[in-house]
């Protein structure tokens, strides 16, 4: 799902034109390392904190179906978690990343969701909203100069968007009808068990599980059972 994200990240910037000119867009840390390899401008996306929405948390399962009704499985339901990004520019002068943040900006705070457009993956199979909040309050995850301390770099402006995205549950496929019947046997060894069939295991009409004897063995004088 995060990658998933990732992507849909990547799409919304780009059909915003950002950055643009020749610029690139990247997720990783933005490490001193990464900043000496560095040669075009650039907008930087960096995951820093994944946290659980646990108020919106359900329980139980969800029956998949086929076409004709049939159960294929059962799916717990999704789990939502919060991701938080840190968005930065990256260029050689101070007015030139200003000026590329803000174009960031401006197509960040446009939006409340991701477009179903952008949603690939899990993401768009579950059909959920993935919502999307620029420049709000700060989250729960670490304060920006900790980041930037943990990175090794200088305090630098950025944008801190929060997405809030479904994690789809894990999937129990049921196993195939039953067509055949069961066989219930006695503690006795010598007891012959007695055959369970269902007259009817694909429609509603069916007469149930009924008893099938078995056949009567008969004992011949003198020779054995047959």
């Amino acid at each position: 799902m995060i990658h998933e994200v990732d992507e849909a990240l990547r799409a919304l910037l780009a059909d915003g034109g950002v950055p643009g000119g020749g610029g690139e867009l990247a997720f990783e840390a933005p490490t001193t390392d990464w900043t000496a390899r560095r040669t075009v401008p650039t907008i930087n996306v960096f995951l820093y904190d994944i946290r659980e929405d646990r108020a919106r948390r359900s329980t139980g399962t969800i029956e998949e179906l086929d076409e004709h009704g049939t159960v294929l499985g059962w799916r717990d339901p999704p789990r939502w978690f919060r991701l938080s990004y840190l968005v930065t520019a990256w260029t050689n002068r101070p007015q030139d990343e200003h000026r590329l943040l803000s174009q960031a900006l401006a197509c960040l705070v446009r939006r409340e969701r991701v477009d179903d457009r952008w949603l690939t993956g899990t993401l768009a199979e579950l059909g959920l909203s993935v919502t999307l909040e620029a420049a709000g309050p700060v989250s729960q995850g670490s304060a920006a100069t900790d980041i930037w301390s943990a990175l090794g770099g200088e305090l630098k402006p950025a944008i801190d968007v929060l997405v809030l995205a479904p994690l789809i549950g894990t999937y129990t496929p049921a196993g195939p009808p039953v067509t055949e019947g069961v066989v219930l046997r006695t503690p006795h060894p010598t007891e012959p068990g007695h055959h369970l069939r269902y007259e009817g295991p694909t429609t509603a009409e069916g007469e149930g599980f009924a008893i099938t004897r078995p056949r009567p063995t008969r004992r011949t004088r003198g020779g054995p059972i047959r």
